[in-house]
């Protein structure tokens, strides 16, 4: 089946100081359309590029839930001959403003809680070192969990030519930090092909 979507043609991080002068989205505000917004499954295969072969390395299963006053993101990866990596996203639906953020895989597991007003809180704990690194951030500004950006724009009125950027929470082990910026610098129409389950708007 041949579908003719928006798809953004870059999409980028980078530290939350850039002098970008696109849309800022945040949970204070956004353009998010939440009549587009359902609970759905849905998956995505991962590919790689072999020389001039596409091989397939995984798969993503996407659960999307609105329950009370928050909305539940969760997401598998399943790639060949590794345990699945999980990650589960809540925030408030009013706004999108983060909650709390959860992610397990064979590397690291990782806490974030973004309940205590300017401040990130939780743990990162890196299993192939044995290190685990206590998670008390003091933050600026309002943002979006790195978890939930991706669907978000989904939900962005899309057309061609469209570019915003947004504020996200990324945690870098490295720096310590976590506050990014996200950009769409474009967007353009194709027809892409899908046997995937559940649907997008």
């Amino acid at each position: 089946m041949k579908l003719l979507k928006l798809l953004p043609l870059l999409l980028f991080l980078q530290p939350a100081f850039s002098n970008a002068q696109q849309t800022l989205q945040t949970p204070e505000k956004n353009e998010v359309d939440r009549t587009l917004i359902k609970n759905e499954n849905y998956s995505m295969v991962w590919y790689a590029m072999k020389d001039t072969a596409k091989v397939e390395i995984g798969k993503v299963d996407i659960r999307i839930l609105k329950s009370g006053k928050n909305i539940t993101v969760n997401s598998t990866v399943k790639m060949k001959d590794m345990p699945d990596w999980k990650d589960e996203t809540i925030a408030q639906f009013s706004n999108f403003a983060p909650v709390k953020h959860t992610s397990f895989n064979v590397q690291r597991d990782m806490l974030l809680d973004f309940e205590k007003k300017n401040t990130v809180t939780g743990y990162y704990l890196d299993k192939t070192k044995n290190n685990r690194t206590e998670i008390n951030e003091t933050t600026e500004g309002k943002f979006f969990d790195s978890n939930l950006y991706i669907q978000l724009i989904r939900w962005l009125p899309l057309k061609e030519g469209y570019t915003t950027e947004m504020a996200i929470f990324d945690y870098n082990p490295a720096s310590g930090k976590g506050i990014m910026k996200a950009y769409v610098t474009g967007t353009k129409k194709e027809r892409t092909k899908t046997s995937r389950s559940g649907s997008f708007p």
